[in-house]
């Protein structure tokens, strides 16, 4: 007997956040600028392909609204923004986070581990697949450690809008398949204008201290 429709979207959506966490860890070790956009790319494109089939199988048409948002403004536009101001800047290397590879690793895994344990109370509420809170708190937590561990702007801005694909990805999988629609167009907007400022920013610092690091705003004197 095949398995009703809903059951086969619902082991869709758990594999397609299962690869948004994966390219979330390829994050924390790539140190290569477009590299890690690449990857941010291809994770809000999982999370458009999440939003399409919560839409189709689910009857949610509204969150069909944010995935078209999200593929344009998250696979297309802020990419290929991103991408034009490492190429401008031309700094393409995450140097020297501060922790190294092997221990961030360590800790993302511990994150993850962390989060799952967190999760399990409250994945009764999760319709779409018991993995998928787990896997945004995942997400949420890892961006916050990549935000922080990080020196270059450009990947401190990434590490922001995987966080905010982790609390999508949580309000999608939750019983009501996502926020108030104002709520999340909002937030959406708000994201990319929060990202297009971080951008001038990160130029104003590459052309005042011929860097992208940010510890080197310590050396502003009042």
């Amino acid at each position: 007997m095949n398995p009703p429709a809903t059951e086969v979207a619902s082991r869709l959506i758990t594999l397609l956040a299962t690869l948004m966490l994966v390219f979330q860890l390829l994050l924390v070790v790539q140190q290569m600028l477009i590299a890690n956009i690449r990857l941010f790319a291809l994770q809000s494109l999982l999370l458009t392909g999440i939003a399409t089939v919560v839409a189709c199988a689910y009857g949610a048409w509204h969150v069909l609204i944010v995935a078209v948002l999200t593929l344009l403004g998250k696979v297309i536009f802020l990419p290929w923004l991103l991408q034009r101001l490492v190429r401008r800047i031309k700094i393409e290397q995450e140097i020297h986070p501060f922790v190294n590879m092997p221990a961030s690793m360590l800790i993302c895994g511990a994150l993850t581990v962390l989060s799952y344990v967190v999760a399990r109370p409250f994945t009764s509420l999760a319709r779409l697949g018991s993995n998928t809170l787990p896997v945004a708190l995942a997400l949420l937590l890892t961006g916050l450690f990549l935000m922080s561990n990080r020196r270059k702007a450009i990947t401190q801005v990434l590490a922001l809008l995987t966080t905010e694909n982790g609390m999508m990805l949580a309000a999608i999988a939750l019983t009501t398949y996502g926020m108030p629609l104002v709520v999340e167009i909002g937030i959406f907007f708000d994201v990319v204008v929060a990202v297009m400022v971080l951008g001038i920013l990160v130029f104003r610092i590459r052309e005042s201290f011929d860097s992208m690091d940010v510890s080197k705003l310590n050396e502003l004197k009042w």
